[in-house]
C-alpha cells in the first residue's frame, strides 16, 4: 500500500478491492508493529499513516453500507 492512500482512489474500488486492501494494510501494521518491539523500526511515521489508511477504508466501507453518497469537489 502506498504511504497515504486518498480516500478518492479508494472509492473507485469495488468492495471485494477494499477488502484486500484493508486485509493487506493491517497486515502491514501487524508487521511494523513487530518492528517497533524488536527495536528494527526506521520509519515511526508509517505506523500512523497505516493506521488512517485503515480507518479510512472502515469509513468508505461503512458509508457504502449505509448508502451515503459523497460530493467530491471537482
Amino acid at each position: 500500500m502506498s504511504a497515504g492512500t486518498k480516500a478518492s482512489e479508494l472509492r473507485e474500488l469495488s468492495n471485494e478491492e477494499l477488502v484486500g486492501k484493508l486485509r493487506e494494510a493491517k497486515e502491514e501494521l501487524f508487521n511494523l508493529r513487530f518492528q517497533a518491539a524488536t527495536g528494527q523500526l526506521e520509519n515511526h511515521g508509517r505506523l500512523k499513516s497505516v493506521r488512517k489508511d485503515i480507518a479510512r477504508i472502515y469509513t468508505l466501507m461503512r458509508e457504502r453500507e449505509l448508502g451515503i453518497e459523497t460530493v467530491e469537489s471537482a
